[in-house]
């Protein structure tokens, strides 16, 4: 079996044609398939669509959370609840071609336990193929594992996988540097992405910025370091600027070392350097006490079409 998942909010424009398109791909495949979709809090019909698509067919299932748990919890719910030997992963607004997971599905049948979609293009403005270029190679140089160039959550996992992922609990979760995390067997599908079929980006900038930082900061403990540079480089500035008064005070006493805008300077720049410390010290603290609280990471509110879980 092959389970597709889909994380879905706000698609009320987009299911038909999704589902539409996946009946093609579903033709194309000698093995049984079942499409699960992950209603992440949706506001808008998306719920009434999909429920009324699951009683006309029994391989589509639908998953419906309390309230709005972000993508990536969504994703994880996904994957809790798969059935499948191998799970499709992939966005539900188009922008990626269903038609792609045959070749993912094929790589699997030839051995790789984990088959991602990596971009060969995109069509998107400059600016946010500006920023996710600059975003995939700075997360692949600040982390501490290998996480692959421009490909995002689009991707095939072997039961196995899956498995091995469902261990992982932790709250802030970032399922690209997982998947890279766990290891196995891993390899690369070429595809030029869509532009959205329909409705609004549910990433704006706002979201995008704390997706990248939960990223970095998942993977990898380099701010904190960079942290600590910041503060020697701050008290070796404040040793030279020392070292310079009492030279001047010493073997010069006639020429004033006036010291107003230097010492202005001085507190406002070891004020901010404290405030950025202080801040990247206080994210990981945050994701500590998250953590510890141990809430579940998803409510469900109702299932249709899922056996006993």
């Amino acid at each position: 079996m092959i389970t597709f998942v889909f994380p879905v909010y706000n698609e009320e424009q987009s299911i038909a044609k999704l589902v539409e398109e996946m009946f093609r791909v579903r033709e194309k495949i000698d093995d049984d398939v079942e499409m699960l979709f992950i209603n992440d809090g949706s506001k808008d019909n998306t719920e009434r669509i999909l429920l009324n698509y699951a009683k006309e067919h029994s391989s589509i299932k639908v998953i419906s959370f309390s309230r709005n748990f972000g993508h990536q919890i969504a994703l994880t719910a996904g994957l809790d609840y798969a059935r499948g030997d191998a799970v499709v992963v992939m966005d539900s607004d188009l922008q990626d071609p269903p038609m792609v997971a045959l070749e993912l599905i094929e790589k699997w049948k030839g051995g790789y336990e984990i088959v991602y979609a990596k971009r060969r293009s995109r069509k998107d403005g400059f600016l946010k193929k500006l920023t996710a270029w600059g975003f995939y190679r700075t997360l692949r140089t600040l982390s501490s594992i290998d996480i692959p160039e421009d490909t995002g959550d689009f991707r095939l996992l072997d039961r196995k996988v899956v498995d091995t992922l469902k261990q992982f609990r932790e709250s802030s979760r970032f399922m690209r540097g997982l998947t890279s995390y766990v290891g196995f067997k891993q390899t690369a599908v070429l595809f030029d992405r869509n532009e959205r079929f329909a409705g609004e980006t549910k990433y704006p900038w706002r979201k995008m910025a704390k997706f990248a930082w939960d990223g970095i900061t998942s993977f990898s403990m380099i701010p904190l370091r960079i942290s600590t540079y910041l503060g020697f480089f701050v008290a070796i500035l404040s040793l030279i600027g020392i070292g310079y008064a009492l030279f001047m005070k010493l073997f010069f006493p006639d020429i004033t070392v006036t010291g107003w805008t230097l010492m202005i300077i001085a507190i406002f720049f070891i004020g901010g350097t404290q405030m950025v410390v202080l801040g990247i010290m206080g994210e990981y603290i945050g994701r500590i006490y998250t953590e510890v609280r141990n809430r579940p990471l998803y409510i469900v509110k109702q299932t249709t079409n899922i056996d006993a879980h």
